[in-house]
């Protein structure tokens, strides 16, 4: 399992958990980051702090160090010819 953080510009990704302790869970549950909802990385800052998130056609501006807390599963999509 990776984090948000480490997930690639445009990769899709399923939620999965939260670090253990921390402290932003409760908040990026009540944006919609709950286990099993998918997520993808749209942009990066130009330093690389925030993050640019997709959840459910949502877009969240989200530091480094929260979506460091968030524990993703990569997955992977079959194109259709």
């Amino acid at each position: 399992m990776t984090t948000l953080v480490d997930l690639p510009h445009g990769a899709p990704a399923r939620v999965q958990a939260f670090s253990p302790g921390s402290e932003h869970a409760l908040a990026l549950m009540q944006l919609g980051l709950v286990p099993g909802t998918r997520v993808t990385v749209i942009r990066r800052a130009p330093l690389g702090d925030p993050l640019e998130v997709d959840v459910m056609g949502a877009r969240l501006a989200l530091r480094r160090a929260v979506a460091a807390e968030v524990l993703v599963e990569t997955l992977v999509e079959v194109v259709q010819p």
